[in-house]
């Protein structure tokens, strides 16, 4: 490989670029962009005498020269980032100021090194031919790879380790791409070579659900090849059955104009000029929304549609396939054998005959064949007879792919297969917090015993979110165990109200809507719900009268999925919720309480995320432990509009947990913390403005658990940290601690530290005199990654 490849794209000159719009409209990082364009253009002329020479160099010249053209194109990628970045986002902005100056950082250090130099002197050589000097270079040249190995990027790593597990990586990937048969290699190279026979345009990958449309597009984002076609230039969106456009469009905005997003979007007919992107939208289901995702005129720049229906052109479409009969064998058993082909001893005929009946559908193939790893040939049997039995008269691959999988839901416990169908009441494409996931956020198992439900995330592949609403909505309406709405609509289902004269046993209801106000909702009777989950998306919204007719009510989710947050009426109905446990507002203000707010007797979590809190703890006066007597969780996460946290919040004396979590504006805990005697975990992570923890944290007898990780303005832990007998953790990563208390010796239940590499000596003292003390040092392994975050 010649030493012009590393520089295909110019991709000094296109940072260059990003770096001097940066310069000229994010003030924020004007001063690191201006030091970065001077170090750039600095050494331009240096990397084009190398680039234009013709000479081909060595493996490992040209490793080093790769590793300059890595941190380019990373720091490439870091300017697109900075020049989308929402304003309002405060904790982002920090990241990625921070990420900025690191990339200044590494060039600095690897510029200290004469490697470009010591290359462009091997140049010379090599055209004067100067054979007999080449092995002192060589020796040369290895001393400076050591040296250059040794640096460390951003934090942390080494650039040679760094190199190896991106080789590991590599392979990795090309092991999970042949789970899919060639199928997948065939449809990548006929999408490719549209996309790169066009200058620009709309094309699509159509299939049926389950296909393989989605993996297909995934592994195009991340081809090679793709990459260096729109040098990295590649946006993907998950659109959705139910897509707030306005939201989309904004990003799609950001990225092709190069603006910050929450600028005004042009109209549709707006014209400008740009370099070569790449636009993927998945899950894309209608003409409508496709037109208006697609109205920008920009270009060079290509949209790449995926969609169950063949929206785009039909000469532009790639139609996904079922697998042949051979890839599904092999897809089939590698998923229920841990290999391509049927192990010795097990019956063939068995094997094919199971594979068949799922039709050459990747989704069913997979499904199906984990549901029988380790199961033996009897079972592998009556497993065949309920996939015969489940074939249904519509021959049409969509209900053979959901009769297949329904079928193998059988082998499923009882807990997995209500959890698996409780997903069916969250909106698609979304990922879905451990605390809203209702089966299993019962069980107490899992997670780590400091993992905080609201950071665990589970996704649902949308085949999978059918099948669970093919399940829950067999069978009358008023009979069933999930009343859930598929998508968003603007009203009720007229079905729910043609049957409202009869009571609704459900437990578990779901409600997807934009704005509604009074004289949409009807009468409804829920004797035996739950749980309530309502999605809309609107900046106002009238709770449904029939939540007084719940009386069993114990969950209740609210989210808006609109751009701002919602304003909520009706908060009266609170007044019969005798029996609710747990509360999750999402995007909207917070009403505010008084002594006249009915009190949630039963109350035990509430979750605040994204919420306008405005002052709804701040009224003189109101006794919130009287409202909120059994209150033991409290979490509040990224609401921007809380700067100090409310003393009023100390009277929650029930407390056992409190999370305050990205919040760019926190700066002040209140005095009288010590209040929370019950309290066991402190979470404070990522609230960047937050610069001291009040001495009262230590006269909390019973904490266990101490998060400040990601608060870059807190400088010390309290000096008499060492009276929480208790505590067990402390997670303090990305603070700028320059030393700990010395009372932190006596910390005698501490168990386990988590902080930045460069401060793990501080706690070596402790960890001589606390037995079974683990000091883990939070350094990424990769020297580069912290550009991709």
């Amino acid at each position: 490989m010649a030493v012009t490849d590393f520089f295909a794209g110019e991709i000094a000159t296109e940072l260059l670029k990003q770096l001097f719009l940066i310069s000229a409209k994010a003030w924020k990082y004007k001063s690191t962009a201006d030091k970065l364009i001077a170090l750039i253009e600095d050494i331009q002329p240096t990397i084009k005498e190398i680039q234009y020479s013709g000479v081909e160099l060595p493996a490992h010249r040209q490793a080093q020269i790769g590793m300059l053209f890595d941190t380019f194109e990373k720091g490439k990628k870091l300017t697109e980032k900075v020049l989308s970045a929402r304003r309002w986002n405060m904790f982002r902005q920090l990241t990625l100021a921070r990420k900025m100056e690191k990339l200044e950082k590494t060039i600095t250090n690897f510029l200290k090194a004469p490697i470009l130099a010591h290359i462009l002197a091997d140049v010379h050589r090599l055209r004067a031919d100067s054979e007999e000097r080449l092995d002192r270079v060589d020796r040369s040249l290895e001393r400076v790879i050591q040296q250059v190995g040794s640096m460390k990027i951003g934090g942390g790593g080494m650039i040679t380790e760094a190199m190896k597990r991106a080789e590991a990586m590599e392979i990795e990937t090309n092991d999970d791409l042949e789970k899919f048969g060639v199928g997948l290699e065939l449809g990548k190279i006929k999408v490719k070579k549209m996309i790169f026979e066009a200058q620009g345009g709309v094309f699509g990958i159509s299939g049926m659900g389950g296909v393989g449309k989605t993996t297909l597009a995934r592994e195009l984002e991340r081809d090679h090849e793709v990459r260096c076609h729109f040098e990295n230039r590649i946006l993907f969106l998950t659109v959705s059955q139910s897509p707030l456009l306005e939201e989309l469009r904004e990003h799609i905005w950001g990225f092709l104009s190069g603006c910050e997003a929450g600028n005004p979007v042009p109209d549709c007919n707006f014209q400008f000029e740009g370099t070569r992107k790449l636009v993927i939208l998945d899950d894309v289901w209608t003409t409508q929304a496709l037109d208006r995702l697609t109205s920008f005129k920009f270009p060079g720049c290509t949209t790449l549609v995926v969609s169950r229906s063949k929206l785009t052109e039909p000469k532009f479409t790639y139609d996904v396939e079922v697998l042949s009969e051979d890839e599904a064998i092999s897809l089939f058993c590698l998923c229920a054998f841990g290999q391509k082909s049927v192990p010795p001893g097990f019956c063939n005929d068995l094997v094919k005959q199971v594979a068949n009946e799922c039709k050459g559908l990747p989704l069913a193939l997979k499904v199906t064949g984990a549901s029988l790893n380790d199961k033996p040939e009897k079972y592998w049997e009556g497993v065949l007879q309920r996939l015969s039995r489940g074939e249904p008269a519509d021959d049409s691959h969509e209900s053979r792919l959901l009769n297949q999988m329904e079928a193998s839901l059988e082998n499923l416990d009882q807990t997995t297969k209500d959890c698996f169908l409780d997903l069916g009441a969250f909106p698609e494409d979304r990922k879905i917090p451990l605390d809203n996931l209702l089966t299993l956020g019962k069980d107490p198992r899992l997670g780590s015993l400091y993992a905080s439900h609201y950071d665990i995330f589970v996704t649902q592949h949308d085949v999978l979110r059918d099948l669970a609403l093919h399940i829950s909505n067999v069978g009358k309406v008023n009979r069933r165990k999930r009343l859930l709405m598929p998508k968003r609509e603007l009203e009720l289902p007229r079905e729910w109200e043609r049957n409202n004269d009869e009571r609704y046993i459900a437990q578990i209801v779901s409600i997807h809507t934009g704005e509604m106000n009074e004289m949409q909702w009807f009468d409804m009777e829920f004797p035996k719900a739950e749980i309530l989950i309502l999605n809309f998306s609107s900046d106002k919204y009238v709770l449904p009268p029939f939540i007084t007719k719940m009386p069993q009510l114990r969950v209740l989710v609210i989210i808006n999925n609109g751009m701002s947050p919602a304003v909520l009426h009706d908060f009266s109905i609170f007044a019969n919720l005798s029996k609710l446990r747990s509360l999750w507002l999402e995007r909207v203000h917070v009403p505010e309480l008084s002594n006249s707010t009915n009190p949630l007797k039963n109350l035990h979590k509430m979750s605040l995320i994204l919420c306008k809190i405005n002052k709804s703890f701040d009224q003189t006066g109101v006794d919130v432990a009287n409202i909120f007597p059994k209150l033991g969780d409290l979490t509040i996460d990224h609401c921007d509009d809380l700067v100090a946290l409310p003393s009023s919040i100390c009277g929650l004396t029930s407390l056992s947990c409190l999370s305050i979590t990205n919040c760019p504006r926190l700066g002040e805990l209140p005095k009288n913390l010590s209040k929370l005697q019950a309290l066991e975990i402190l979470r404070l992570y990522a609230c960047p403005e937050l610069k001291t923890l009040p001495g009262e944290i230590c006269e909390l007898p019973g904490l266990k658990y101490l998060d400040i990780s990601q608060c870059v303005s807190l400088s010390c832990l309290p000096e008499e940290i060492g009276k929480l007998k208790k505590l067990e953790k402390i997670d303090m990563r990305e603070c700028c601690f320059s030393g700990r208390p010395s009372s932190a010796v006596s910390l005698k239940s501490l168990r386990h530290v988590i902080c930045d590499t460069d401060v793990a000596f501080m706690w070596d003292e402790v960890k001589k005199v606390v037995p079974g003390l683990k000091i883990e040092a939070a350094e990424k392994c990769f020297s580069l990654d912290w550009l991709d975050e």
